[in-house]
């Protein structure tokens, strides 16, 4: 086990840590979207799903370069956060963007298809009797959809914390700041420090196979 002290630990908590930020903001900023376009028709729509779900087909350097025109320092965005002194780019954060980008349409499809299972009557039994938007979407609408929610938020989790692409553009590998499990294992490959890149590998490896486990003993407990 001495070999164990001799690892890095950083890329590890950094990539456990931009996986969760990223689930919580694809969470955040998902569910309302999906709740919305799952309900409404609109001129435009297959555009816009079409452009949610691109991610999930691009290839992550080409997300990740699309990042970069994004928050780049002559970037659309990065320009004027620059202007106020704020950076982006080459920092962890960035890491949570590329990761929150990539993951997005996992999201997007997993609750989509749990919106469109729940039965529309329910709703509108409850909006009869006078409840509100916002308590028929946390008290019928989400608990009904939830089993494919979760669903949802797992795959986001585990394609955070496997993103190596568009991390790689907009984050770089900065040993000890921008470093995840994804570029440590690459770059200690290259550099043939194979103990190192095992030990990464092994690590991700059980702790993704460890969530995926238990949600679905969870989700089978939830099914009795």
């Amino acid at each position: 086990m001495m070999f164990l002290q001799q690892i890095d630990w950083h890329p590890v908590i950094l990539s456990i840590r931009v996986a969760i930020i990223a689930t919580i903001v694809v969470t955040c900023l998902g569910l309302p979207l999906t709740r919305l376009l799952a309900r409404r028709e609109f001129y435009g729509k297959d555009v816009l799903e079409a452009a949610i779900t691109l991610p999930l087909v691009l290839p992550p350097s080409v997300v990740g370069y699309g990042l970069l025109l994004l928050i780049g320092k002559n970037g659309l965005l990065g320009k004027a956060l620059a202007d106020v002194g704020i950076t982006f780019v080459f920092t962890w954060w960035a890491a949570v963007l590329a990761s929150t980008a990539v993951a997005f349409p996992l999201m997007y499809q997993s609750a989509k298809a749990a919106f469109m299972s729940v039965d529309v009557n329910f709703e509108k039994v409850a909006r009869t009797l006078g409840a509100s938007e916002l308590r028929i979407f946390f008290t019928i609408t989400l608990p009904l959809a939830w089993p494919g929610i979760l669903a949802g938020l797992v795959l986001t989790f585990a394609r955070a914390l496997g993103e190596f692409g568009a991390t790689l553009m907009v984050a770089g590998n900065i040993p000890g700041q921008t470093q995840t499990i994804p570029t440590a294992i690459y770059f200690a490959v290259e550099s043939g420090n194979n103990v190192m890149a095992r030990t990464l590998v092994g690590i991700i490896t059980i702790f993704s196979f460890l969530v995926i486990f238990w949600v679905n003993r969870w989700a089978k407990k939830q099914n009795y």
